[in-house]
């Protein structure tokens, strides 16, 4: 192989090597050696990593979808004789009604067919396919979007979630990983040598949406955002061609992957700038009962503004299992847990909590601790706002609105921005609100399908009312379905330039299941 050589694999493991995927053109222009580690199905994952470095090795889900019923001489059959190395579920798999599930139960669609790409030649060929056919398709990694952009009535869905090769290079710091990672896999490799970068909240997020749209996190205000953090990127285009895309690489291109989402192409893989981190923190939360949430909220917006750079402050209007209202908010510092006690004691003193905790925290369970509001296959509805303060006018209205929670999973999110993320200019780009303190959000979590009007209802109340204070700008992750206009707010400014390179890479918009910029 072109800049590498295989150690310790032999025999049958040098074969799955070979069967899991090539690495050559990554590493092509490489002088280099690197060392591969091959494992047999069911895992068939290869991992690349720097002489010397420590192996992360992440399954691949194979298992579940099997069966296949292809009628020969299908259109779909053209596909696979290309030579598609991944899998076709159709409408008429046992598999079919498990591959088109997504995060969102609320979403129910039936594509005509889910590719799942084995390697970026797959993605070219479903994209090639895709597109002399004249097929809608949707673009999946991790299918968190709350809108269900990831899948699509009829059409094609292309599926990224089984390409879960990760190479962390811990003396230059960077990371490259495939498209189909989530946060949480991602957050264990680069953790593994003590390093981390800006990555989301969920576990279970894939880490090509979140960084796409931009990539909140907790690291955020210490290091910028995960589209700050991007190195470079891969790419497969409308026209079918693989890309390799940086500031020197069709560099409008690059430009517009940090934030535009996924207008522009699909992207295969990430390189990303990593960061010394852990491998613990310290984290500081603290609970209030809701007659004393005003002067809470109060305390966290002035903390919350105050506070440095190593602080990430987010809040939550939440109710607890007895029914009762509350109001929560968890602090922590990105750095050493004894140099972030000073910085968050005024947190644990402030008024007289019904609940408090202070202690050093694995980043790796910080990163997770919310995974089990948020489970796959619940409903979800949510719309959100920028905020640059909370005033007396906003709590007033958040406090009265979220009292009329239609039940106990109902929250309203308060997430921080600022810091780091605020000192880049809007320009530097697509991701526009800059000077925006704080993210603010109701969620609707429900399971019975008859409850879903009082709790779209509800959030889409509590947005209104808050509206008047806010921004006007909105994070492109956590647009729903709301139209055109809210994109151009997710953008500002950047927008001209962004229909620019949509036009020079995407003409016909063949990708338009998205937060959808048009060809201009």
């Amino acid at each position: 192989m072109p800049g590498g050589r295989l150690e310790g694999v032999q025999g049958a493991e040098r074969r799955a090597v070979c069967h899991a995927g090539s690495l050559d053109e990554f590493f092509s222009s490489s002088s280099q050696e690197f060392r591969f580690c091959g494992r047999l199905p069911p895992c068939e994952t290869i991992v690349l990593l720097e002489p010397g470095a420590t192996t992360m090795e992440i399954p691949r889900q194979t298992e579940a979808l099997s069966g296949r019923s292809h009628a020969p001489g299908t259109a779909i059959e053209q596909l696979l004789r290309q030579g598609l190395r991944g899998e076709v579920v159709l409408a008429t798999d046992a598999a079919y009604d498990e591959a088109r599930r997504v995060w969102n139960g609320a979403i129910d669609k039936r594509p005509a067919a889910i590719v799942f790409c084995a390697d970026p030649d797959d993605v070219v060929r479903a994209v090639t396919y895709a597109r002399a056919q004249g097929h809608l398709v949707a673009v999946r990694s991790g299918g968190h979007n709350v809108a269900g952009l990831s899948v699509c009535d009829d059409g094609m869905v292309i599926d990224l979630s089984r390409m879960k090769k990760i190479a962390v290079d811990p003396e230059r710091r960077i990371a490259w990983a495939e498209a189909g990672l989530t946060l949480g896999e991602f957050d264990a490799a680069t953790q593994a040598h003590g390093l981390a970068t800006t990555m989301g909240v969920n576990g279970d997020t894939g880490i090509a949406g979140l960084t796409l749209g931009g990539g909140f996190g907790k690291l955020g205000r210490k290091h910028g955002l995960s589209c700050d953090n991007l190195i470079a990127a891969e790419i497969v285009t409308a026209d079918g061609r693989l890309l390799r895309t940086s500031a020197g690489e069709h560099p409008d291109l690059f430009w517009a992957l940090r934030g535009g989402g996924g207008n522009f192409g699909i992207v295969t893989a990430f390189e990303y700038r990593l960061h010394p981190l852990g491998p613990t923190l310290l984290v500081g939360s603290v609970l209030h009962a809701y007659d004393r949430a005003r002067e809470a909220m109060r305390f966290y917006d002035k903390f919350s503004r105050g506070a440095p750079d190593e602080v990430s402050v987010d809040s939550a209007l939440v109710t607890l299992p007895s029914g009762e209202r509350a109001f929560s908010i968890s602090a922590c510092y990105v750095g050493s847990p004894e140099a972030g006690k000073p910085v968050i004691a005024p947190l644990m003193r402030f008024g007289s909590p019904i609940e408090s905790r202070l202690q050093a925290v694995p980043y790796l369970q910080i990163q997770s601790a919310g995974d089990s509001l948020f489970p796959r296959g619940r409903r979800y509805y949510w719309k959100a706002q920028f905020l640059r303060e909370i005033g007396d006018g906003a709590i007033d209205a958040l406090l009265d609105s979220y009292a009329r929670a239609p039940n106990r999973s109902s929250l309203l999110v308060f997430q921080q921005v600022g810091g780091a993320i605020a000192r880049v200019p809007a320009s530097h780009s697509p991701y526009a609100n800059r000077d925006a303190a704080l993210d603010c959000f109701p969620i609707a979590i429900w399971d019975d399908p008859a409850d879903d009007e009082a709790n779209i209802r509800w959030a889409r109340d509590l947005w209104n009312a808050v509206r008047p204070f806010s921004t006007g700008g909105v994070y492109a992750n956590n647009l729903g379905d709301e139209g055109e206009e809210r994109v151009r707010d997710a953008y500002g400014g950047n927008y001209a330039r962004l229909a620019a390179v949509k036009k020079q890479y995407d003409p016909t918009n063949f990708f338009r299941l998205n937060q959808n910029i048009r060809p201009g």
